[in-house]
């Protein structure tokens, strides 16, 4: 199938299959005399793989890893556990950063009248943070 229907069946952009392709994620497809693409279910289900991967936030290196692993059969789950508690534990800690920043900025705002005196407290917050 061309690129149009792959992009279609695994919900990946046809820039994006280009890009997979190109950074070796993807094994180029196959090509017809014509030069376009043809893809297979084999590459469809690569391109869910790394689609589902990247709305849980996998980096492409991590997904790179998770893909080779998932194509070895003999592998041990030891690594791919490995590779997704390190992603948890820095989704926890960008979760904890953002979260501060919440807190920040509702202080910043509960403290600021809104209304048309010049002084503000979250502009002085913003300035004074060192």
């Amino acid at each position: 199938m061309r690129i149009g229907e792959a992009s279609k069946q695994s919900g990946v952009s046809a820039k994006m299959i280009r890009y997979y392709e190109s950074i070796g994620l993807l094994t180029p497809a196959q090509r017809h005399t014509n030069d376009y693409r043809d893809f297979d279910m084999s590459d469809i289900h690569t391109l869910r793989f790394i689609h589902r991967a990247r709305s849980l936030g996998f980096s492409i290196e991590e997904i790179g890893k998770l893909i080779s692993l998932w194509r070895n059969r003999e592998r041990s789950s030891r690594e791919v556990k490995a590779i997704t508690e390190t992603h948890i534990h820095d989704l926890k800690q960008r979760i904890q950063a953002m979260q501060e920043m919440v807190d920040t900025l509702e202080h910043l705002s509960c403290h600021c009248h809104g209304d048309d005196r010049p002084d503000c407290p979250i502009l002085e917050g913003l300035s004074n943070h060192s």
